[in-house]
């Protein structure tokens, strides 16, 4: 199949061109999102490939459908990013890649926890300039701390079990149950608890309307004085200008961002040289206590060979009218 890619980066050609050897598609690679404006380059195509901050609504659908694409195909588990019902109606089917590491985004979560709890990232600026002062870097032990997890998939298991090697208290949280976090030794609870007892909270949970500003007020003044709070998850989980408040009166005590609400108009590009002008970003850069990495938890070279294969397989069955074991559902 003729495939184009938007928002395509070198590592994106390097993975998939290799893999491709397997499948023999037709890549084509273009470095612009996909959007309203650019969704007419798709033109000759038959299936799109898109990542997390495309565009996928209505309007763009419509587009594909009319210059004769047949398939979107996310490179990427979410896909909060797409109108299913639109495509449903056009006879576009969506399909995903569910889970390409789930070690990466859990591995990602604890090197936030870790850096901002041994303020490693600050050390390693003050010794480049001869200062090997302690004052202002103590940290706590994880061993003995509990640690809350919204969200019971296979990131947040595999979260689970890293955490328990340290010798942490779990807590979890999840709309299903789960019988293998159970036998992890996780305490299931709801919100409320989980967020009174614990020193630590990771949001592992998809964006769903009923996700959707998490982290507010109101759920902010129910956790402990101190708390750390991360997020590798889905960024619109976060109410930002909350998380702001939270921090000025220091109820939280640390923020780990890999992902932001707004993330589309920053993330995946060399902003170095321009202002960025959203003023709660930068808010939230100018506190020493929050780490923000620009959505690159899933960035190992283990995940992308993953991605790139389930993706292409994906592509191949529909070629071959082979059921679609990763089609998204509206």
């Amino acid at each position: 199949m003729h495939i184009t890619f938007f928002n395509a980066k070198p590592y994106d050609h390097e993975f998939f061109e290799e893999i491709n050897q397997q499948y023999g598609h037709q890549l084509r690679f273009l470095e612009v999102p996909l959007n309203a404006s650019t969704a007419l380059l798709a033109q000759g195509a038959e299936g799109v490939c898109v990542f997390v901050n495309d565009v996928v609504d209505a309007e763009v659908l419509h587009q594909l459908a009319a210059s004769g694409v047949r398939l979107v195909a996310l490179r990427c588990a979410g896909f909060n990013n797409v109108d299913l019902k639109t495509a449903a109606e056009l006879r576009v089917p969506v399909v995903r890649v569910p889970a390409y590491s789930p070690y990466a985004v859990a591995e990602h979560t604890l090197a936030l926890i870790l850096t901002l709890n041994r303020k490693t990232h600050r050390t390693y600026n003050r010794v480049r300039e001869g200062n090997f002062a302690l004052t202002g870097l103590m940290g706590f032990d994880l061993h003995s701390r509990t640690v809350g997890l919204v969200g019971l998939g296979a990131i947040g298991l595999v979260t689970a079990r890293i955490l328990k090697g340290f010798g942490c208290r779990v807590l979890g949280y999840d709309v299903q149950f789960s019988a293998a976090a159970k036998e992890l030794g996780i305490e299931f609870t709801d919100l409320p608890n989980l967020y009174a007892q614990s020193d630590i909270i990771s949001l592992h949970c998809p964006l769903t309307p009923q996700t959707y500003h998490l982290i507010n007020e109101e759920s902010i003044a129910q956790m402990k004085e101190g708390v750390m709070l991360i997020n590798t998850s889905r960024g619109a989980l976060i109410d930002g200008r909350a998380v702001i408040e939270g921090l000025k009166c220091e109820k939280i005590a640390y923020l780990g961002l890999d992902v932001y609400e707004e993330e589309g108009d920053i993330f995946f590009e060399d902003m170095s040289g321009k202002v960025i002008q959203d003023d709660v970003f930068m808010r939230l850069l100018s506190f020493n206590n929050v780490l923000i990495t620009g959505h690159q938890a899933f960035f190992t070279a283990d995940a992308m060979h993953n991605i790139a294969h389930i993706t292409l397989q994906n592509i191949t069955d529909f070629e071959q009218g082979k059921p679609l074991a990763n089609a998204v559902q509206p």
